[in-house]
């Protein structure tokens, strides 16, 4: 494993530069060296080193430090050995503050220098094995791009494999987010329709009359600007797979044209009189409840029971906190590619963050969250600083909730306390604050055995 790692030696004495090169290639590394500061930012924006040993002082403008900060704008997570004959508690305390992994005196002791790169390069062997294993678990748990864990979504996989190549309609229910389209491709995916069209159609983006001609189409002349024939999306996915997402969304009028497909197999096209055949399978999604809807008179009984022969329903991302770690680092993966900025995880702070979210706007608002971390990013890895756009949001929504566990006395006991510590045991101030007068907070503090050291009436 060592070759794997190269080392680079930045010093402007030749004999230390190219004596503690040649102890490391003894031990089996791969070492390069620069006798400058430049030089070696030349040489790390070329390429990245496992660990870079950097001379405290050099001359040519740029010393040991500054250069250790500039590879460390350049590489994040670089492993950096300031070295220097003149050891002092300032320059060490210096040294470490801007990032120096560790700080040697010369002479340099081979075996010390041996004990230190061998531990360095075991932390980076098993963090690229930590990284090379979540990949594998990232595929290990994804299905048709679809990447989860969690126990209800297993079950959801087990079940798009059986119903894959059935001509059944499918209902997808699942909040704004949540993933339905993937879920409608993978069904489509699976199943004997995988080599024929998936049409996607969003129901609730156009008005009726254009959302008619979408579905349908039209022919020439059938209203103004219709200058010629067009196929609808069901006559496109022909033999494939349609998928209606927001079908709650249509109008009275297209609700009944759909409820006549879904029993003929056929339909007219807009202005037309010849019947078109289609063997189409009709996967439809909604994020609100069309059971309450047809309840309420909104949506036809008739068109939910021809829709709801199989159901599949998603639960939103604050149901399957387990898969945020999975998803976060898949959307990290391949957004870092997409804009051409070098991020490769994220910090244990960063995800705790994630996972201390509600994600109301799901597996979408998770995959936007990590693209806006990426963009402001300076390093690469994401900490929580890079999401603090959520933590203001964790902070509006923590607030205070009522304590079901304890008794009146003791919670009365609480209040008074927080709200002594608050005013810093102004009895006028707190008193005011509970909305009770003086005397009776202090036969609560009597009472209650409130330490009285601390507070002060004003």
């Amino acid at each position: 494993m060592k070759s794997a790692w190269e080392i680079l030696v930045v010093d402007d004495e030749e004999i230390m530069r190219e004596s503690l090169a040649a102890w490391l290639r003894e031990d089996g590394y791969e070492v390069e060296t620069a006798c400058s500061g430049r030089e070696a930012l030349d040489k790390a924006r070329a390429k990245e080193y496992a660990i870079y040993f950097v001379d405290l002082k050099m001359p040519g403008g740029m010393d040991g430090i500054e250069t250790m900060m500039e590879i460390r704008r350049l590489h994040a997570e670089a492993s950096i050995i300031i070295i220097t004959a003149f050891a002092t508690v300032d320059t060490a305390i210096t040294a470490m503050k801007e990032g120096a992994q560790e700080y040697i005196v010369k002479p340099c002791n081979p075996a010390e220098i041996s004990m230190l790169v061998n531990r360095i390069i075991k932390v980076k062997n098993l963090q690229r094995e930590n990284a090379i294993l979540r990949k594998k678990l990232s595929r290990q748990y994804s299905f048709h791009d679809i990447i989860s864990k969690n126990p209800k979504m297993l079950e959801i996989f087990d079940l798009i494999k059986e119903i894959a190549s059935l001509r059944s309609t499918v209902l997808i229910h699942g909040g704004s987010g949540t993933g339905k389209e993937l879920i409608a491709r993978a069904i489509h995916n699976s199943g004997n329709r995988a080599d024929k069209p998936f049409i996607g159609v969003s129901c609730a983006a156009l008005a009726e009359t254009l959302l008619e001609s979408e579905l349908f189409g039209h022919e020439k002349g059938s209203f103004t600007g219709a200058d010629q024939r067009k196929k609808g999306k069901f006559e496109l996915a022909d033999g494939g797979t349609i998928f209606l997402d927001e079908i709650g969304d249509i109008s009275p009028k297209l609700q009944l044209d759909l409820l006549r497909v879904l029993q003929e197999r056929s339909f007219y096209r807009v202005g037309g009189s010849e019947e078109v055949q289609v063997d189409v399978r009709v996967i439809a999604a909604s994020h609100v409840d069309l059971r309450q809807a047809v309840q309420e008179g909104k949506f036809r009984d008739d068109l939910y029971y021809r829709l709801n022969v199989i159901t599949i329903y998603i639960p939103p991302l604050s149901e399957r906190r387990e898969d945020i770690p999975l998803l976060a680092r898949h959307f990290i993966e391949r957004l870092s590619h997409e804009l051409a900025k070098e991020v490769v995880d994220l910090s244990e702070n960063a995800l705790k963050l994630l996972l201390e979210y509600d994600w109301p706007g799901n597996v979408r608002e998770l995959e936007n969250a990590i693209e806006r971390a990426i963009v402001t990013c300076r390093s690469k890895i994401l900490t929580e600083e890079d999401f603090n756009f959520l933590q203001r949001s964790i902070e509006d929504k923590k607030g205070w909730t009522v304590p079901t566990h304890l008794s009146l006395d003791e919670l009365e006991r609480q209040v008074i306390t927080a709200t002594l510590q608050r005013t810093q045991g102004n009895i006028k101030e707190a008193a005011a604050v509970l909305d009770i007068d003086r005397s009776t907070l202090y036969e609560r503090i009597k009472r209650y055995g409130i330490q009285r050291e601390r507070l002060v009436e004003k």
